[in-house]
This record gives structure tokens, sequence and C-alpha cells, in this order.
């Protein structure tokens, strides 16, 4: 798959697989023999993970620090785990704050709806 058609696929620009295949969040994309890059089902995958764990709002360094220990193989599994469980934690707190925040503006269009002029 070229790079315009996996921009296109996962709603990421070409920049965007560009510069996260250069900061290490996605591993090396395998290219053509006149250096196209050409996704493969791996590449994918990781697009897939990387578009997830973004959306998210996992930094950036602690993807690439996963990527990093993932490229290190099998005796990294620990430290993968750890980072993982660490980056959920730090999900599970930013949503209660969200789910806080939530509230309070219902609250407050709540208090608005009750002052409505008739």
């Amino acid at each position: 798959m070229t790079i315009a058609e996996a921009s296109r696929k996962y709603g990421l620009s070409a920049d965007t697989l560009r510069y996260y295949e250069r900061i290490g969040l996605i591993p090396p994309v395998p290219r053509t023999k006149s250096g196209i890059r050409d996704y493969d089902e791996a590449s994918c995958h990781w697009i897939e993970l990387m578009r997830c764990m973004r959306a998210a709002g996992v930094q950036i360094e602690a993807l690439a620090e996963y990527v990093r220990l993932y490229q290190m193989g099998e005796e990294t599994w620990e430290d993968r785990r750890a980072l993982l469980v660490d980056q959920r934690e730090k999900l599970r707190t930013r949503m209660e704050e969200m789910r806080q925040s939530l509230e309070r503006l219902d609250y407050k269009i709540f208090l608005y709806e009750q002052k409505a002029p008739d």
C-alpha cells in the first residue's frame, strides 16, 4: 500500500505518516526497489495502534519508547507491559477529570435552562 493509500485509509496525512516513521512511532516501513514506501500488514498495524493511542492522548515520547522496546525483543516484554499499564492509569485519570468537567458543564447548562425566558 502506498503512502497515499495509507493516508486515506487511516485519515492521517502523508506528512504525519512520514513524521511518525522519522521519530520512531512506526518502525521503518518497507520500501520498493525504487525507494517508495510500501506499507505492509505489520506497518498498518503500527499505524492503527499509534492512531488509537494518540487519540487517547498518549504522549509521543511514551509511544516512541514502546516501539524502541518492542524492537529490542522479548527481553523487554515486562518493560513494555509496565509502560502500557502506566499509560492506562494516566488515561483513566484523564477520563475521570473529563467526566467531572462534563458534569460541571451539564450543571451550568441546566442553570441556564432554568432561567430561560418565557
